[in-house]
């Protein structure tokens, strides 16, 4: 949902709307103050129940989102093993598919790793998007040659096998990167935050307390909101997924091929 929000904005929208409602429990609660101990009373079983229903929603949205990032972070990995295993087995083709192949999938490791450093639905994660798709049809069109060549050859079959398995993970990766939080559950995550800090910075100045206790908790939901957004922006805050494998591959496979071909 904040994919295209900057850190800044994300983390302001959630000081004003977590912070809002701090002070506008504290001008309610000030203005209404009541003597009786039953109002009181009653307010104060509310707010309890109101935290405790945002501790559970925030715990189950943090889950989710930590969930997810795992997700991409070891699709990441996936991916980058199998473009090395279609790599080495490239080796093992009869020329010229092998050179046209090998060259094909250096250009294909770059897009992917440019790919993982881009903003998903942005202008340029669509453009390598499209670029990795045609890549896959022409190392497709050369798999093809190399098995009409080699009908019974194994090495062939199992270069197929592994860029079978290339594209799969692909697809995997993307549907990863834009599969995030579901925006009703961010809204209510927002929603709900902002009324129980409300209501307990109104319980307390009824009471004619210090809301010492409302800033801290209104702090740490702020925060507990942020990371759990963060962990849903894989580019654009504190909290990226690694592209180290990636990085690692594109270096290998600028070595001399260990395999001189068939």
């Amino acid at each position: 949902m904040f994919t295209h929000v900057s850190t800044f904005q994300l983390a302001l929208l959630l000081v004003v709307s977590i912070g809002g409602s701090v002070g506008l429990g504290m001008a309610l609660g000030h203005r209404y103050r009541v003597s009786g101990r039953g109002t009181q009373e009653s307010v104060g079983v509310v707010q309890g129940a109101l935290l405790g229903l945002v501790g559970l929603l925030l715990a189950f949205g943090l889950s989710m989102a930590v969930g997810r990032f795992e997700e991409r972070r070891t699709i990441v990995v996936r991916e980058a093993d199998d473009i090395g295993t279609t790599y080495l087995r490239a080796q093992l083709l009869s020329e010229p598919t092998r050179t046209e192949s090998m060259a094909l999938l250096q250009r294909y490791a770059d897009d992917a790793l440019a790919l993982a450093r881009s903003t998903p639905g942005s202008e340029p994660f669509d453009e390598h998007v499209a670029e990795l798709q045609h890549l896959q049809r022409d190392l497709w069109a050369l798999a093809d040659d190399a098995v009409r060549s080699s009908p019974e050859g194994t090495a062939p079959r199992l270069y197929v096998d592994a860029l079978n398995a290339m594209f799969d993970v692909h697809t995997d990766r993307v549907a990863s990167l834009y599969n995030g939080v579901p925006s009703a559950v961010v809204a209510l995550e927002i929603l709900a935050s902002a009324i129980a800090v409300g209501v307990l910075s109104l319980y307390l100045a009824t009471l004619g307390r210090s809301l010492i206790s409302a800033l801290l908790t209104a702090g740490l939901i702020v925060v507990i909101l942020f990371v759990t957004f963060d962990l849903d922006r894989p580019r654009r805050g504190f909290i990226a997924v690694p592209d180290g494998p990636l990085v690692d591959l594109e270096a290998s496979m600028t070595l001399p091929p260990v395999a001189a071909g068939s």
